[in-house]
């Protein structure tokens, strides 16, 4: 019986530790989005303000995300 309430206490132990490590990696994946999008948002003004890149990839690119902001407008409006 001792080694079975050892093991329960041990379980509720390391069950409350993988909560945490859970929520820490999600959160570490959220900053990760994030300074994603502004790296790419950074990299993409740097391309249109110095014009040293091929039009037609600044071109895809800002049609993208017209794109995306499409889809948002639209599921803002349903």
């Amino acid at each position: 019986m001792l080694l079975c309430e050892s093991l329960k206490q041990e379980n509720q132990r390391l069950s409350i530790k993988l909560e945490s490590k859970e929520k820490t990696l999600a959160d570490s994946e959220k900053v990760l989005r994030d300074l994603t999008a502004s790296y790419d948002n950074l990299k993409l003004a740097r391309m249109v303000s110095f014009g040293k890149i091929d039009t037609k990839d600044a071109q895809q690119k800002l049609s993208g995300l017209v794109r995306e902001i499409d889809k948002c407008i639209a599921l803002i409006n349903e």
